[in-house]
């Protein structure tokens, strides 16, 4: 909420509760944020699908609306099937809280134009069960569609084991949806959306979001 409506300047945030029937009208974006939905019981992201909002979340996802998971809300999207995979536990069995790098992938979607393809950012994880795992044949097809959106890399963009926090498949740290409208990320951008934090680069992703839509309605 503060990324988005403070730093971004995007006074028409709201807090929609899960509990909630509807996410109301006239909405551009979703959120799902981390956190921590349940108490991670059972499986994490797995009780939340059933939260009352999701099935107006998964309508709006289908319809085309625009829906960004982070952390626990990337869980949710797969738990909820608008995305592939799932979250397990990580590798080390320890939870991760730290800053990590990750090599942008692709340049050109609607949550990533104001980045480019290969530039390596700096942004916090914070999770203990963040470790992207999929069947093999559903991994190939993500490589094949160009779906993985971020992967974890060093400080200069090597794709490499020692920089995987948590045993994620093909160092895999987002991936987006074939239609393009549907993107999660165990990393927390809104962490890293002002310089007093320590990183700025999560905002690139915010930005790239209001970039989409002014473009949008002035084409409309």
């Amino acid at each position: 909420m503060h990324a988005v409506k403070n730093v971004l300047g995007q006074p028409d945030t709201e807090f929609v509760w899960h509990k909630e029937e509807s996410i109301g009208k006239d909405v551009d974006l979703v959120i799902l944020p981390g956190g921590f939905s349940y108490g991670d019981y059972l499986r994490t992201g797995a009780i939340a699908r059933f939260s009352p909002v999701m099935k107006d979340v998964i309508r709006f996802a289908k319809d085309g609306g625009t829906v960004l998971g982070i952390c626990n809300g990337f869980q949710v999207l797969c738990e909820s099937e608008l995305l592939p995979g799932v979250l397990i536990r990580n590798e080390s069995l320890k939870f991760a809280c730290k800053e990590v790098y990750l090599k942008v992938e692709r340049d050109n979607t609607r949550f990533t134009s104001e980045l480019e393809r290969g530039e390596v950012i700096r942004i916090p994880i914070a999770h203990g069960e963040g470790n992207y795992i999929a069947d093999a044949d559903v991994l190939a097809d993500l490589e094949a569609n160009d779906q993985v959106v971020f992967r974890y890399s060093t400080a200069h963009g090597e794709v490499v084991r020692e920089a995987n926090p948590n045993g994620s498949l093909n160092n895999i740290a987002g991936i987006i949806n074939k239609e393009g409208n549907v993107m999660g990320l165990m990393p927390h951008p809104e962490r890293a959306c002002e310089h007093i934090l320590g990183s700025a680069d999560g905002l690139k992703i915010f930005e790239s979001l209001r970039e989409y839509f002014t473009v949008t309605e002035t084409v409309a």
